[in-house]
């Protein structure tokens, strides 16, 4: 049999829809056949997500095709942590358990860290106050190369250039090494998912690309040499787009991937394409990590309508890119 990645799987904050979703996850018969699922959760935990989503979820005490084996630390909390509302109880809790996959991930037990949605406010009340959980993620595993988070749809992915900052504080990190940095994680994670020879569009910051300098200089002097340094490593980038008009030929075919400036620039454009399938990879950092776009959905908590597509296509992704990397390995 080939052997199977090993994926920690935790069930993101417990104030929101993210139990539910790995829940359902954890019930699709294909999830538990690809991957050895472990879940950071106490029994009880896992109990009551799959109550709420009105699901069974096969279990076993060790890893084996079709069942997931629970991790439980006996620290679940003895009063229930309140539904629908940001908590520093709900925080501490998605901490702990973020923190117990990364342990296992710097031991070498697992290949791939999956989340479910988390809250960055009870996140930030329970005391990580990073720029993001990317940043926070890295620091935690004393990384300190080139981060990006990348966001996922079927055939489309971004990076960015920056990400969780002012927009006034964005032009003055668009610098060229940065720009370079962007492209190259972006091409070696479309690699390790399977795709050979990546094509990679690259968006401009300023209107109409600057219109030579019109506009703003940072497509002359910084986008434009960023790229350029890419194309001399052998990367098929091209660019600076106008970024009006570069998701549509991205959504067309013509590239695998976008490499957008700022936050908003590309994330508009891709949950308007498809927010129901939107993942995020935490990129650059030695563990793949992954989770679904889209946030807690405290609206419709217990409602019993949360779509799972966004989480299993995280799982999904995370398996793929863990076996190639196992692969490669081997």
């Amino acid at each position: 049999m080939t052997a199977r990645p090993a994926i920690a799987l935790t069930l993101g904050d417990p104030a929101g829809v993210g139990p539910e979703l790995a829940a359902k996850l954890l019930a699709r018969p294909e999830t538990l056949q690809k991957a050895e699922v472990y879940i950071l959760a106490d029994r009880s935990e896992v109990e009551a997500a799959a109550a709420a989503a009105g699901v069974e979820i096969p279990l076993a005490d060790e890893p084996a095709p079709g069942y997931a084996v629970v991790l439980e630390d006996g620290t679940a909390p003895t009063e229930p942590i309140p539904l629908r509302k940001v908590s520093v109880e709900a925080g501490q809790r998605v901490k702990h358990q973020l923190l117990r996959a990364l342990e296992m991930a710097r031991q070498g037990r697992i290949g791939a860290i999956v989340f479910a949605p988390l809250n960055k406010t009870s996140l930030h009340l329970a005391g990580m106050h990073e720029e993001d959980e990317l940043r926070w993620f890295a620091k935690e595993l004393g990384h300190e190369g080139v981060t990006s988070e990348l966001n996922i749809l079927p055939g489309l992915i971004t990076a960015r250039v920056t990400s969780h900052v002012p927009v006034s504080a964005v032009a003055e990190r668009i610098k060229a090494p940065a720009v370079t940095a962007a492209i190259r994680l972006l091409h070696e994670t479309l690699r390790d998912s399977g795709l050979a020879s990546p094509r990679l569009a690259v968006a401009a910051l300023n209107p109409h690309a600057g219109e030579n300098g019109n506009f703003g200089r940072e497509e002359i002097d910084e986008i434009a040499p960023g790229i350029a340094a890419a194309v001399a490593e052998g990367i098929d980038a091209k660019g600076p787009f106008p970024s009006d008009t570069v998701f549509l030929s991205a959504k067309r075919g013509d590239y695998d991937g976008v490499v957008t400036m700022y936050h908003d620039q590309g994330q508009i454009a891709m949950k308007l394409i498809g927010f129901d399938r939107g993942v995020t990879i935490q990129g650059g950092l030695p563990v793949v990590i992954a989770t679904p776009a889209h946030g807690t959905a405290f609206d419709i908590v217990g409602k019993g309508i949360a779509d799972p597509g966004a989480t299993e296509h995280a799982f999904d992704l995370a398996v793929a890119i863990a076996s190639r990397r196992m692969d490669r390995t081997a």
